[in-house]
C-alpha cells in the first residue's frame, strides 16, 4: 500500500522547489494533491507532470497574503477532494540580504507577512477543515535559521522562521486532543529556485557557505526535504507532534562547531 493512499493534501508554494518536489512525491505515494500558488504556468506544468505519471493533482491560484483567497483555497480542496487530510505550508520569501539596520520597512513587512502571518492565515482555515473530518496533519516549512541566528544577512527571514516554529508548536498543543498534528521541517540549503541562482552567480560565496553550513559540504536535494514532509503527513509519524526537524546534512551541528583560527 502506498504511504499516502487516498489522502487529500494541500501544498502552498507548490509551483517550484521544495513544494513542487513534495507535490510530485506525495502524488506518487497515492495522495490527491492540490498545488496552491500565484504562478499559473509553472503550477500547471507540475500538475500535468503528476497527471502524466498517473497521479491526481489540481492547481488553485491563490495568494496566501489574501484572506479571501486563502479561505476559497481551502474550500476548493474540500469541494474537489471531499476533505482535507494534510497541508504543507511552504510558500515563503528570503530577501533582503542586508544588515538589520539597512532593511527597508516594506521589505521587513513583506517577509513577515508571507513567512509567518500567511502561515497563520492558512492554518486558520486548514484547521477548521480538518476538524470537520476528525483530524489531520499540518507541516510548516521553517529553516535552519528558525533554530539558529542568521549569519548571511537576512534578519527578517530569520525572525519569521523562528516565529513559525513557535506558532507551529503552539498549534500542536492546542489541537492535539482533536486529532490534528502540527510539525515543522527546517531545511538547510537545498537546490531550489530560491537558492540556485545565488549560488550560480556567486560561486565563491557558495563554496564558503557550504563549508560553513553543511557537514556534508553539499546542497541538499529538494526530494530529500520532500521525504520528511511526506513522513510527517503519513501515519508513520502518528505520535510525532510539535517537532521541528532539521534536514540539513549536519548544518546546524556544524554551526555549533568552533570556527578554526
Amino acid at each position: 500500500m502506498k504511504r499516502l493512499e487516498d489522502k487529500s493534501i494541500l501544498i502552498t508554494g507548490g509551483s517550484s522547489g521544495l513544494g513542487a518536489a513534495a507535490a510530485a512525491l506525495m502524488a506518487q505515494e497515492g495522495a490527491k494533491v492540490a498545488i496552491a500558488a500565484r504562478r499559473e504556468p509553472e503550477s500547471l506544468k507540475i500538475v500535468k507532470s503528476i497527471q502524466d505519471a498517473g497521479g491526481e493533482a489540481m492547481f488553485i491560484k491563490a495568494d496566501v497574503c489574501n484572506r479571501t483567497e486563502v479561505e476559497k483555497m481551502v474550500d476548493e480542496v474540500v469541494r474537489s477532494y471531499g476533505r482535507l487530510d494534510c497541508a504543507v505550508n511552504n510558500a515563503g520569501l528570503s530577501y533582503p540580504f542586508v544588515a538589520l539596520a539597512d532593511i527597508e520597512e516594506d521589505d521587513w513587512s513583506s517577509v513577515i507577512d508571507v513567512n509567518l502571518t500567511a502561515v497563520w492565515r492558512c492554518m486558520k482555515y486548514e484547521i477548521k477543515a480538518m476538524l470537520d473530518n476528525g483530524g489531520g496533519s499540518i507541516v510548516n516549512i521553517s529553516s535552519i535559521f528558525g533554530l539558529k541566528p542568521s549569519d548571511v544577512g537576512h534578519a527578517a527571514y530569520c525572525a519569521s522562521k523562528h516565529g513559525l516554529i513557535g506558532l507551529s508548536g503552539t498549534a500542536a498543543v492546542e489541537y492535539a486532543k482533536q486529532g490534528i498534528r502540527v510539525n515543522t521541517v527546517c531545511p538547510g540549503y537545498c537546490h531550489s529556485e530560491m537558492v540556485d541562482p545565488h549560488f550560480e552567480a556567486l560561486p565563491d560565496l557558495a563554496e564558503a557557505v557550504l563549508k560553513r553550513h553543511s557537514a556534508m559540504e553539499r546542497l541538499g536535494e529538494s526530494a530529500e526535504a520532500a521525504e520528511t514532509m511526506l513522513w510527517f503527513c503519513s501515519d508513520a509519524s502518528s505520535f510525532v507532534n510539535g517537532a521541528a526537524l532539521t534536514v540539513d546534512g549536519g548544518t546546524t551541528t556544524a554551526l555549533d562547531w568552533p570556527t578554526p583560527s
